[in-house]
């Protein structure tokens, strides 16, 4: 089976014996690289935490005797100071079509969603008063709306909310209706994280681009998983974390995204000494670092940055086109298992059918859920819970095995049966 075969036989039947299809995925031995993957364990939760690489350990050992023990302070000045740039490059490269020098790690997803949005939306009153509109789905992930409410409430804007079906999302339809001389920015998720509805982005940028407005996509739950086009689609700004697909480890450093082109003219409001012009002349006014360290605020997490090197290197060597058709593949299965063994218990699709409308997560519904997945947690299977009646089975390309997806749904079978 090569990377883009769907998961199907050639007489058009799914397959669903997990043996043959993990001899034929190519990107099977590359499961052997994390922690935890030879376990028994059944990890469907990768959406929202990913395993850990071995090589990681390593790392991380040999940074705290030989870089941080052995250089001590030398280290800043040895590389340190430049990895929140040097690594959003290297990010933009590998994941998310952004050329160098646009990207920035540090922070988190909260804190950047907050220093872009409002950035955007001073930018847009300065050009226009009457741009006092910032347009979101209304299930959106809840810290995109408490961002967007808060900053509505600091610069006297209103937020504008787009009803959404929560088994989709955002549609260009919905947003063209929504969207007109009075919106300042668009914020949107590039996949649902309720549904995994894969947005198109490129679309949506353009009609909000058509109205004025401008676009700050979250990618939270696209990093790594599914192919990003920051800038052939045009993108203002974007942001999102590194601890999910990118296996960057619990509370690991999040990124932010400024299009060159808006380099001088959006204008940070968490002014910290990092993104000074010249951070240790410890001067008595702030002035901004030029291009994308301007949005840099305080002291960059070198230790939280480590795990995320290993993971890029990883999916390059994997390539993220393979990645996604393994992704695409392994939520295939998981829709033809719940609809063979599930569906006639009353379990629903929350999620889109069409495979090219999802990202990397399938959500099943039933009124059960909530104690099918307290009791599956008890059997060592982790799946996620979402509101409403949600088992959410996020499943990370690179190291998740059909195996674990047959078990854990079996499982979900056996508990409502």
């Amino acid at each position: 089976m090569s990377a883009l075969d769907p998961v199907v036989t050639h007489e058009g039947r799914a397959e669903l014996d997990p043996a043959r299809l993990d001899a034929r995925d190519p990107l099977a031995a590359l499961r052997d690289r994390f922690v935890g993957a030879e376990t028994p364990l059944v990890y469907l939760d990768g959406n929202s935490l990913g395993r850990p690489l071995a090589v990681t350990a390593d790392r991380l050992a040999g940074f705290v005797r030989e870089e941080w023990g052995g250089r001590l302070i030398r280290g800043w000045d040895e590389g340190w100071l430049d990895l929140p740039t040097r690594l959003g490059d290297r990010l933009g490269d590998v994941a998310l079509g952004a050329a160098a020098g646009q990207l920035a790690v540090g922070d988190s997803t909260t804190v950047w969603l907050y220093k872009l949005l409002r950035a955007a939306v001073d930018a847009q009153l300065r050009a226009d008063p009457r741009r006092t509109e910032i347009v979101v789905d209304s299930d959106n992930f809840p810290t995109d709306r408490y961002v967007a409410e808060g900053v509505a409430a600091e610069r006297g804007c209103r937020v504008r909310w787009v009803e959404v079906d929560r088994e989709l999302g955002l549609t260009p339809d919905l947003l063209a209706a929504a969207v007109g001389e009075r919106t300042a920015v668009v914020l949107l998720s590039h996949v649902a994280y309720r549904s995994g509805y894969l947005a198109d982005a490129p679309r949506l940028t353009r009609i909000a681009h058509e109205a004025g407005a401008l676009v700050l996509l979250d990618l939270c739950h696209s990093a790594g998983a599914v192919p990003v086009e920051l800038d052939a689609w045009e993108v203002d700004l974007a942001a999102g974390c590194t601890y999910k697909y990118l296996n960057g480890g619990p509370g690991a450093p999040a990124f932010g995204y400024v299009a060159a082109r808006h380099h001088g003219e959006l204008a940070q409001p968490i002014q910290g000494w990092m993104g000074h012009a010249e951070p240790f002349a410890m001067g008595p006014g702030y002035r901004a670092a030029p291009g994308i360290r301007g949005f840099v605020s305080g002291t960059p997490s070198v230790v939280g940055m480590l795990a995320l090197q290993d993971m890029l290197d990883l999916v390059e060597e994997a390539g993220l086109s393979v990645v996604r058709a393994k992704s695409v593949a392994l939520t295939e299965y998981a829709v033809a298992l719940s609809d063979a063994w599930l569906a006639s218990l009353g379990v629903g699709l929350g999620s889109p059918r069409d495979p090219a409308l999802r990202g990397g997560h399938v959500t099943l519904t039933h009124p059960r859920m909530r104690e099918v997945v307290a009791a599956l947690w008890q059997r060592d299977v982790l799946p996620d819970y979402r509101e409403p009646h949600g088992l959410r089975v996020g499943l990370s390309p690179l190291s998740t095995s059909y195996e674990e997806v047959h078990r854990g749904l079996s499982l979900v079978r056996d508990l409502l049966g």
